[in-house]
């Protein structure tokens, strides 16, 4: 069968209720399609330097939100595995990045691999909130290229 990216499916997420329901919603639509890849991803922003007082504190750090990511991809993982698609079809990826932008950093992991489909949740935020704090949602729906994007509410 012939590569074909538009069947790789890339889902960022964090541990809200909108990136599980963006999860669910992929589980929903595709589980039981033959030929669809998933992978969940999670970008983890890096610190800046002077964040942490002392070494031992940032590897402690960077353990403990390891593990509460995994816990979270192994729920996610089993949510898309129950819904119909096989094991060897969903993976996880986590990556350590600078983020002056989450939405940036999503879209570069994007281009980075070869998904033809972005899948984000969506925070709800006003109109107000948005204004002022930004979405991510709404920069990657503005700025992705070469790629078609399911915002999730």
């Amino acid at each position: 069968m012939k590569h074909d990216v538009n069947r790789n499916i890339l889902i960022a997420v964090d541990e809200s209720d909108n990136s599980k329901r963006a999860v669910q919603y992929v589980a929903n639509i595709l589980g039981g399609v033959k030929g669809f890849k998933v992978t969940v991803l999670h970008v983890i922003r890096e610190p800046e330097e002077d964040f942490f007082p002392a070494e031992n504190e940032k590897e402690k750090w960077y353990q403990d939100y390891g593990r509460k990511t995994d816990r979270m991809f192994e729920e996610y993982s089993l949510l898309l595995v129950n819904a119909g698609f096989a094991n060897e079809d969903v993976s996880t990826r986590k990556t350590l990045r600078y983020c002056p932008s989450m939405a940036e950093c999503i879209l570069a992991e994007r281009n980075s691999l070869e998904y033809g489909t972005l899948v984000v949740g969506r925070k709800g935020l006003s109109r107000k909130e948005e204004f002022l704090f930004g979405s991510i949602s709404g920069k990657i729906v503005r700025t992705a290229r070469n790629c078609t994007v399911w915002v999730v509410e």
